[in-house]
């Protein structure tokens, strides 16, 4: 998962997409970089770190311009090298940087038509730098003698054609504007503000509506699946919606883990879909184990405090914060490798003795992909005193990868692939385990919204919405292992 951002303004915007960037900092904190576009010319700044780590003062100050777009990425299949951070760069035609969130499921293909029969060059393993190339094949098809607002979109057209899986993309277009697009399906998000300023209208693009909370932007909507959007440098806004747009299917785990609680995805609140998402699960317990002899209701912190306070409530158990977080710790989930993963657990978190001495304790998570968090967080419940600690689960079992920008491993390293949910209770150490139904989650993101086809649910239900090549989850085993990550970096497995 990937944070992306886009603005057209009126005067510099280096610093607010810093601001910008920083805001996204949750959806990856492997690397960070922007470009910006000022009098024709691109200027570029990337690296591996965190957006504070990136870019100093001076480095800043240098990326002029008016228009620009930022990305922050986490390590995602074969793309864990510094020259693999984004916004990536082609200087033909016209000049493009690009930056994308999400996953191409025929990547490989894409790559090799793209050096054969189109006669570009890949220089990374990054479908998204193969995204960026395609975009402008597909420019250089359609430029004719002027690049128009209806050649760009017949380009992108041309991308929606060739493309298949998630993406959510943001692009300089030199000569031409700001664009940014989303998959046919729509399931990685994007969203479009604008604001009024005494030089003129502003616009953006961002992968979530925080980014306009914060900035002083007015949202307008989000992108649609398979729509287009381009301002051009004379400040025109153009939309266009692909004919070949799919029925509207987002990431429903975006609403579990990865988007901010006080985002907007899709006209669906993040914060009262985890309200929901706890009431649901809080009624399945009452449902099925009506005589629980839960002492108190613990959140692992953060994602799921927002579950834990009505499952609190509506069980009548008291809410404790038992686990303290150590907040300049990463997101354990996003870590690059198992072994720095089961490292953090310890340094992101302690345990409150006193709220679990003697005690019968739910703890209560948004998800469990690898199990090892939860292994260790039980551990330390037992640790500090609790009689029984139950878990509980405001997700159903991940037991599929994500294809889609999520970057789930190989199906063996997901603790609920192949196992029953008694089988991974034992696993991790839970006297007893709680999942959320997926149809209870569903609903619990939809609310009141109809509107809605469905959700991409694809690690709960193993359903891919834009289907999959014979052999394709087993290559993809192959590259997202912990062990082929350390190999491809040198690092002795």
């Amino acid at each position: 998962m990937c944070g992306i951002v886009g603005i057209f303004g009126q005067s510099a915007v280096a610093a607010r997409l810093y601001d910008a960037m920083t805001i996204l900092q949750h959806r990856g904190q492997d690397a960070a970089g922007m470009t910006t576009l000022d009098k024709g010319r691109m200027r570029s700044a990337r690296g591996i770190g965190l957006v504070r780590d990136v870019f100093a003062e001076a480095s800043v100050a240098g990326l002029t311009g008016d228009l620009g777009v930022g990305h922050v990425r986490y390590p995602t299949a074969g793309c864990d090298r510094p020259d693999e951070a984004q916004p990536m760069y082609v200087n033909s035609p016209c000049g493009i940087a690009l930056g994308h969130n999400g996953n191409l499921t025929n990547s490989d293909a894409l790559s090799a038509a793209l050096i054969d029969q189109d006669r570009r060059h890949i220089n990374t393993e990054s479908d998204s730098e193969v995204l960026l190339n395609v975009l402008a094949h597909e420019l250089s098809r359609h430029s004719g003698t002027r690049m128009t607002p209806q050649r760009v979109f017949a380009a992108v057209d041309g991308v929606h054609e060739r493309c298949r899986g998630g993406y959510a993309t943001v692009a300089l277009i030199a000569g031409v504007g700001l664009l940014g697009f989303r998959d046919l399906h729509g399931i990685r998000p994007i969203v479009l503000g604008q604001r009024e300023t005494a030089e003129g209208r502003e616009y953006i693009l961002a992968s979530e509506s925080v980014v306009l909370d914060i900035l002083g932007f007015e949202m307008i909507d989000d992108l649609q699946p398979g729509e287009s959007v381009l301002v051009t440098l004379d400040g025109e806004l153009h939309r266009h919606v692909s004919a070949q747009a799919q029925a509207h299917t987002p990431c429903l785990f975006e609403y579990v883990y990865f988007a901010r609680p006080d985002s907007m995805i899709d006209d669906l609140s993040v914060y009262k879909a985890r309200l929901r998402m706890g009431e649901a699960l809080a009624a399945k317990i009452l449902r099925e184990w009506p005589d629980h002899d839960i002492d108190a209701v613990i959140p692992v912190p953060d994602t799921s405090r927002t579950a834990c306070l009505p499952l609190s409530q509506m069980l009548g158990v008291k809410y404790r914060e038992g686990l303290i977080k150590n907040r300049y710790i990463g997101r354990t989930f996003i870590m690059p490798g198992q072994d720095e993963r089961a490292r953090s657990v310890r340094r992101k978190l302690n345990t409150i003795p006193l709220e679990f001495r003697n005690k019968n304790v739910l703890l209560v998570d948004d998800s469990i992909v690898r199990g090892t968090t939860s292994r260790q967080i039980i551990q330390m419940a037992r640790e500090s005193g609790a009689r029984k600690v139950y878990l509980a689960s405001a997700s159903p079992p991940v037991r599929y990868p994500n294809v889609y920008g999520i970057d789930m491993p190989a199906a063996s390293e997901l603790i609920a692939a192949g196992r029953s949910e008694e089988e991974v209770c034992q696993l991790i150490g839970a006297d007893r385990l709680i999942y959320q139904d997926l149809a209870e989650l569903e609903n619990a993101v939809r609310g009141k919204n109809r509107k809605l086809a469905g959700f991409d649910n694809s690690c709960f239900s193993g359903q891919y919405v834009t289907g999959l090549d014979e052999g394709y989850l087993e290559n993809l085993a192959a590259r997202r292992t912990d062990a082929a990550r350390r190999q491809r970096r040198g690092v002795g497995v």
